[in-house]
């Protein structure tokens, strides 16, 4: 008869990684039938086809390779993702919450090993850093509730962080003290190695990211530049004495501010990821864990109890108790509780050390009973974080939504167009849209190309429809949906404007007339005719370099603006602009209006790091130029003719932009004004409005004639 014993553990490289993709696929089929969280299934799936389980796979290098690319990639999506305003503004509590989830912990399971399991000094300080320390194995739960920026995550995410430090210094303390190295030249020489990590990746890091992005645009560069860095960061941290992981988090902390969370590049991140490397990640850790030892005796499930029991206790009363005392709902203590209780293979890694950590002739720190109860420890923290984690993502998401009522009816008819006609231009409209658009609501984007009707009309459809199809693969690689048209027209402006009616538009992101050897007037052949032919609003751009560059918008808003209907619509989408950048916003207005905009941020946006410089006079306009740079986006409100907020002065716009702002990044914005009909003429509103006054091309032929 056949033995199946002969051909298991599967050692062939291929059918590892055929049987690895067919249980990425399956586990979460079957977890979401049980109701459980994908991530356990991963690990349970991983016990099931281990060598301690049926002993199908053979855990070979590639789980070695692919786990800890998987683990890096859970820290660097972490500083990715992570809120850096609200880390900056919270980091006492950070802080305060990462000493405590570690020490309480720490203290509890030295002492439990010390006189429960009478282990050595060195081995139960080693278990305790252990437990102090947590790995963020639940973040990808976060990240499918979309709650990467919420408070507590942060909180959560920094402490685990500081934790994991703290627990890194205690291994190295306990080398040290192994190798007779320790003293005051060695920690001098261990802060001095880390500050000049720390220094260079902050400071000069920076600086090669702005350049690579501003000359390359090619989406598999960036993402391999992407993961270069983070693998380097992390290769340097491990060459130092400290967990590759620390490493790949501070990468994280540096990208943070140059991948916006709703870019493409941030989507293909995160795809990959969570596709492959993580699951990889955690089946591997499965593959390590032995049920059967359970069963081998009361001691081992002593070793397990304490380091579970303890270790969790810690861990959970830090949790309630800084929820407490930051009076937070309980559900938030559940979601710091779940984040800080799991363990992985970083435990896995500190007992590997102790192993090879000889104190005498045949005696070690940590034996090979030590190693399996932290393994079985991982598999029960793991559990408990997880469910814990979705729980509390959960309820978070169901009872304290973060759009109010008055926000949904300010953008519920949010529908943005989006007409194109150089690839020069469109793939930054198309990234401002997707940056100002309201992921809530999840509504699509809508491109547009407008060909007029003419013998050559053939040859531009075809080029139309190339640069949409395009641009329907960024908005695919950002997860959002763009409908697209090619529309002949035997006027551009008449059919921007009926197929802005057709769609039900609510506003438009167009470009800058730039091709002066087609018009020289300032706003092009048909944009003037736009925006006086429609009442919604209408925005108008010029960007020289990669939006994710940018380090400052400063907006300038005419008095009254506040009293303009489209005044909020305007407003929010220049903070989700600046909030998907990481960039600070700064307004010039009157006093009125500034009070109306801070209130408007401090209800909506309270994390939008936001600037007020007064505005004496429209006329100031020309000053703000002086100190404009490079990076940063110069945003003008300006008004149509016949509404509250427009002033004479708006009529030098055009040359005053021309003069001082050539080559600077610029934005226009049409605000929604009063008016449903464009189209009906009356002595009030005039449907035609000319570019420049008859008084301007007045003065204008007095002081040249007075020159002659």
């Amino acid at each position: 008869m056949l033995s199946l014993s002969h051909y298991f553990p599967i050692t062939d490289p291929t059918l590892i990684f055929f049987v690895v993709l067919c249980l990425i696929l399956i586990a979460p089929i079957i977890m979401g039938k049980l109701r459980i969280p994908h991530i356990i299934g991963m690990v349970l799936a991983g016990v099931l086809i281990g060598k301690y389980g049926l002993n199908i796979l053979e855990r070979d290098s590639s789980f070695e390779l692919f786990g800890k690319v998987g683990l890096y990639y859970i820290m660097f999506l972490a500083g990715l993702e992570m809120d850096m305003q609200g880390l900056k503004n919270n980091g006492f509590k950070v802080a305060m919450f990462g000493i405590l989830t570690f020490f309480v912990p720490f203290i509890l399971v030295f002492f439990s090993c010390l006189y429960f399991l009478h282990y050595t000094m060195l081995a139960s300080l080693m278990l305790g850093s252990i437990l102090g320390s947590n790995t963020l194995i639940a973040y990808p739960i976060v990240c499918k509730y979309g709650l990467q920026k919420n408070s507590t995550v942060t909180l959560s995410v920094g402490a685990s962080m500081l934790s994991l430090t703290l627990a890194l210094v205690v291994l190295a303390a306990i080398v040290g003290t192994v190798h007779s190295d320790t003293g005051f030249v060695y920690w001098l020489l261990f802060i001095l190695k880390f500050a000049i990590f720390f220094a260079a990746l902050f400071f000069l890091v920076p600086k090669l990211i702005r350049r690579f992005l501003r000359k390359y645009s090619d989406a598999v560069m960036q993402y391999i530049f992407i993961m270069a860095i983070m693998f380097l960061s992390a290769a340097i941290t491990e060459m130092l004495g400290m967990e590759g992981v620390f490493g790949a988090f501070a990468a994280g902390l540096v990208l943070n501010r140059y991948i916006p969370h709703v870019s493409p590049l941030m989507n293909r991140i995160e795809f990959i990821g969570n596709a492959l490397f993580i699951p990889y990640f955690l089946i591997g850790v499965g593959m390590l864990i032995n049920m059967r030892i359970l069963f081998s005796g009361w001691h081992i499930v002593l070793i397990i109890f304490c380091l579970v029991f303890f270790g969790t206790l810690g861990k959970a009363i830090v949790a309630y108790v800084m929820s407490w005392f930051l009076r937070l709902p309980v559900v938030h203590g559940h979601m710091m509780f779940g984040l800080t209780a799991a363990h992985a293979a970083g435990g896995i890694a500190i007992v590997m050390v102790g192993l090879k950590l000889k104190i005498s002739e045949g005696v070690f720190v940590m034996t090979d009973e030590m190693l399996n109860g932290v393994v079985l420890m991982i598999l029960f923290t793991c559990v408990i974080g997880t469910l814990m984690t979705e729980n509390a993502s959960q309820s978070i998401v169901l009872n304290e939504s973060n759009l109010t009522d008055e926000q949904e009816d300010m953008g519920d008819d949010e529908k943005i167009l989006i007409p194109v006609k150089y690839p020069e231009t469109a793939e930054t409209l198309l990234n401002i849209a997707i940056m100002m658009r309201n992921v809530k609501l999840n509504r699509g984007l809508i491109g547009l190309n407008v060909v007029l009707d003419d013998e050559n009309r053939r040859m531009w459809q075809e080029k139309g429809t190339a640069l949409l199809n395009r641009l329907t693969d960024m908005a695919n690689a950002a997860d959002v949906r763009l409908q697209t048209q090619v529309r002949i027209a035997t006027d551009i402006a008449n059919g921007v404007k009926h197929a802005f009616t057709e769609y039900r538009a609510s506003e438009i992101i167009m470009g800058m007339h730039i091709h002066k050897d087609v018009s020289k007037q300032f706003w092009g052949q048909f944009i003037q005719s736009l925006f006086n032919g429609l009442n919604n609003q209408i925005i108008i751009v010029q960007c020289s370099q990669p939006l994710n560059t940018l380090r400052r918008i400063q907006v300038m808003a005419p008095a009254r603006a506040e009293f303009e209907p489209g005044f909020y619509r305007w407003l929010e989408r220049l903070c989700r602009l600046a909030e998907n950048l990481e960039c600070r916003i700064q307004f010039h207005a009157r006093h009125d209006t500034m009070t109306r905009i801070s209130q408007f941020i401090t209800n909506r946006h309270p994390n939008t790091r936001v600037e007020y410089t007064p505005l004496a006079h429209w006329n100031e306009l020309p000053k703000l130029a002086s100190s404009m740079n490079d990076d940063e986006l110069f945003v003008v409100v300006t008004a149509r003719k016949g509404t509250v907020s427009y002033k004479v002065a708006q009529e030098k716009l055009p040359d005053e932009l021309t003069r001082f702002y050539s080559g600077k990044n610029l934005m226009i914005i049409f605000p929604d004004q009063f008016g449903d009909s464009p189209d009906a003429m009356t002595f009030a509103t005039p449907q035609h409005q000319e570019q420049l006054s008859a008084y301007h091309v007045l003065m204008a032929w007095l002081r040249k004639k007075i020159k002659i």
